[in-house]
């Protein structure tokens, strides 16, 4: 019987391999929740016009408010000639314009249907899904294939992650270009296919992808640079790895002109939150705080206000009087030399952001429809047990994190010596990526405090969960498949490219 059993079990990993099972096991959980009525999504807090105005797509009239509540599935098309200018320099762009394409071409030239804008980002997610899998098992097909691939589809079709793909925010395409980059060099490291450049070719597109997707990715391009800086180890020409630094130099430029083109109003946004959300926090007098930095201490009074408020304020933060007085007489260097004679409270600071750190769900915002019979506001908890447990008992300390990124870049560090005196690559690939991914996880907290302070925070930290998640898969795929220490099988077979 038991022999039967495993017959059967060959027979079943012949044609459903780990990653065909896990491209349909995150269809399955993510095609009802974003297509079928009533949509789940997420509402617009007010950022979506970055993505729509400049692409042609603009809000319908409504009785009722289209805003925070309740997910929007419907807006017009315009007919005319655009004359609104790009708000921001993104890539979104490119698949905005995908859907915008499709929409036109299989629905209506004058209305248009978010659900085409998540079928792109589905298309490029269950791709993503396949090949990341793929790249964590290969050659194997045993159970703990499988595992791997089950665990690859908790973390990744979390519901707090597909909900972006039915709204206009950006995360999305970090997400997906994440998983691609990632899953482009971990196919290079156990050689799943026969050739290495369509991946490196894959890796520096997806990077570039991610880094352009949004302003606030341009410091990670040094991230990103030091994770595939590992691909100068492949035994190449010297032609080929000249293409290679070229590559590197060009996800470089890309991170310089994502940081040049920020829009004068979003760095004024956040220079403003980055005060009242930051160094005015976490502190019982910021008065005397700011008066020895130099400012007005009556400042102090606007304490956690939004450069937009959503109520009454006192003081209206575009006034001519407020860019003069206030914003004029600080900066980055200014906050850097607060937060430096402020250490305690940078600390506290930092574990505020720690808390949030594998926080993905946009809790401001709700996740259905008008008319699904949901009240204003409610949150979907479809598939979300992942993100549950981890935002509930991930310890919310910043050291804690710092420790973490040591210890795994310590963990791949050993197989990278070993491999480097067996002059072999992958363990050294391996090490550079897990490196760049924590150096992201360390970083991103401390640019995003300094940066917009605790204002919309856990959308600021979103790369910090995606990068510890493809850690976590990769330290567990190799645990199960025993190679933590060992980066390449002895017995690998490949796939032609």
């Amino acid at each position: 019987m038991k022999t039967g059993i495993q017959r059967q079990a060959v027979r079943l990993s012949q044609w459903l391999s780990p990653a065909l099972f896990a491209c349909l096991f995150a269809a399955v959980v993510t095609i009802p929740l974003l297509f079928l009525t009533p949509i789940h999504g997420l509402a617009d807090n007010g950022d979506f016009y970055r993505a729509m105005l400049s692409n042609g797509i603009y809000r319908l009239p409504s009785q009722h408010s289209q805003y925070l509540s309740f997910v929007i599935q419907k807006f017009g098309l315009m007919q005319y000639f655009n004359e609104n200018n790009v708000a921001v320099f993104s890539s979104q762009t490119l698949v905005v314009k995908l859907a915008v394409l499709l929409n036109e071409l299989f629905y209506s030239r004058h209305i248009f249907d978010i659900r085409f804008l998540a079928a792109v980002y589905e298309g490029f997610f269950l791709g993503a899904i396949y090949l990341l899998t793929k790249a964590l098992v290969h050659p194997h097909r045993n159970i703990s294939s499988y595992i791997i691939a089950a665990l690859v589809v908790l973390m990744f079709a979390d519901g707090t992650m597909t909900l972006y793909f039915n709204s206009f925010f950006a995360e999305p395409g970090m997400l997906i270009a994440a998983m691609y980059l990632f899953a482009a060099l971990m196919a290079i490291v156990h050689k799943c296919y026969r050739h290495d450049w369509p991946m490196i070719v894959l890796f520096v597109v997806s990077t570039v992808f991610l880094i352009t997707n949004k302003q606030q990715n341009a410091p990670l391009a040094l991230s990103f640079i030091v994770a595939g800086a590992g691909l100068l180890f492949l035994p190449t020409l010297s032609a080929h790895r000249l293409a290679i630094i070229a590559s590197l130099v060009l996800i470089l430029g890309a991170g310089g002109l994502t940081y040049k083109l920020i829009n004068s109003e979003f760095s004024t946004v956040n220079q403003y939150q980055a005060l009242t959300h930051g160094a005015l926090i976490e502190t019982s007098d910021p008065s005397r705080k700011l008066e020895k930095q130099g400012l007005n201490e009556a400042y102090a009074l606007m304490r956690n206000e939004n450069y937009y408020p959503k109520t009454f304020t006192a003081v209206k933060p575009s006034d001519p009087n407020i860019q003069k007085q206030l914003l004029n007489k600080y900066g980055t260097g200014w906050l850097i030399r607060y937060y430096a004679e402020n250490p305690k409270q940078f600390a506290q600071l930092m574990d505020l952001a720690a808390k949030d750190v594998m926080q993905t769900r946009v809790s401001a915002v709700g996740d259905f429809a008008r008319g699904s019979g949901k009240k204003a506001g409610a949150q979907s908890t479809f598939f979300t047990g992942y993100s549950r447990f981890m935002s509930n008992y991930f310890p919310g300390r910043y050291a804690f994190d710092c420790l973490l990124a040591v210890a795994f870049i310590a963990i791949y560090s050993v197989s990278a010596w070993l491999d480097y005196r067996a002059k072999r690559t992958g363990g050294l690939i391996r090490f550079f990526l897990v490196t760049g991914l924590m150096t992201v996880c360390v970083f991103v907290p401390i640019i995003s405090i300094i940066g917009d302070g605790d204002a919309d925070l856990a959308k600021h930290l979103f790369m910090v969960p995606v990068c510890y998640n493809l850690t976590f898969i990769l330290f567990v795929s190799d645990v199960l498949n025993k190679r933590l220490w060992l980066a390449n099988d002895s017995e690998e077979t490949t796939d032609d490219a």
